[in-house]
This record gives C-alpha cells, sequence and structure tokens, in this order.
C-alpha cells in the first residue's frame, strides 16, 4: 500500500494540517534517505522519513502507509520513532536551556510587578527632602 507523503503526515499527526505537511516538504525540511521530497511522493512501510523541525531532525519509520487521519492512541501502529539519541539529547538541552534565571511557573509579570519594577528603578520624588546644599559656598570660599 502506498500514500502521498504529505498526506501521510498530516494522517501520522506529525503535522497539524495536510497544507503545513506539504508547506515543510516544498520547503526542504522533509527528506528520505538525506534526499529532499516533494509532496507527492509516495511512501512505502518500511521508508524512513525524516522531518526537520528545529532544533532537532526527527526520524520516523512508516509502518502503514495510511491516508485516513487516525486517533492519538493509533500512532504506535503507524509510525515508529527512531530518532537518533544524540536528537534527542539537544532536544532536552533546549528545553533546559529555555528556563535558566527563572523560576518554574511564575510566567509573565503583571502589571502590577512591571509598576513595582519602575517605582524600584525611578523612585517618587522625595517630598520633606532639602536639596539646599550650603556646603557649596563653603567650598568656594576655600579657592
Amino acid at each position: 500500500m502506498e500514500a502521498r507523503l504529505d498526506k501521510w503526515l498530516w494522517a501520522a499527526r506529525i503535522f497539524k494540517t495536510r497544507s503545513l505537511a506539504a508547506d515543510e516538504c516544498k520547503n526542504g525540511r522533509v527528506s528520505i534517505k538525506g534526499v529532499k521530497q516533494k509532496p507527492s511522493r509516495m511512501v512505502r512501510e518500511g521508508d524512513v522519513i525524516e522531518v526537520r523541525k528545529p532544533p532537532i531532525t526527527y526520524s520516523f519509520k512508516v509502518l502503514k502507509a495510511i491516508q485516513n487521519r487516525v486517533g492519538a492512541k493509533l500512532v504506535p501502529e503507524v509510525l515508529e520513532n527512531v530518532t537518533t539519541p544524540e536528537q534527542m539529547e539537544l532536544l532536552e538541552m533546549q528545553r533546559i536551556a529555555g528556563f535558566v534565571g527563572r523560576a518554574r511557573g511564575t510566567g509573565r509579570p503583571t502589571k502590577k510587578d512591571r509598576r513595582d519594577l519602575e517605582e524600584f528603578i525611578q523612585p517618587a520624588f522625595f517630598g520633606d527632602f532639602d536639596f539646599d546644599f550650603d556646603d557649596e559656598d563653603d567650598l568656594e570660599e576655600d579657592f
């Protein structure tokens, strides 16, 4: 059995839409045996498809050449993830690097956080503080 490459990528849930899968093929991010493929290329059982989704390149072995989208629970019957451990390590390093210097679960700063930060950087006017420097007159007399 055979299926179009873009249709199989969509049916196997690698891409959300078939047009997205076709665009990725046209942009040269999908290859078989190191050769970039067109969306109309027919895939067969046993083909190993490489999909470049930065920062890594995923590799999938076709177990079934399907044309209709399957549920997430049935994906292991359709494909086998044969991505190399080095590529998976790159993904893990990218995931870890994204959380450096930020407490987990804090999310984006709120408006109150921004106001507090601005208040810290630019404090409000000190109303009772006397800016009259009498020492300047004493300095001029010394010269």
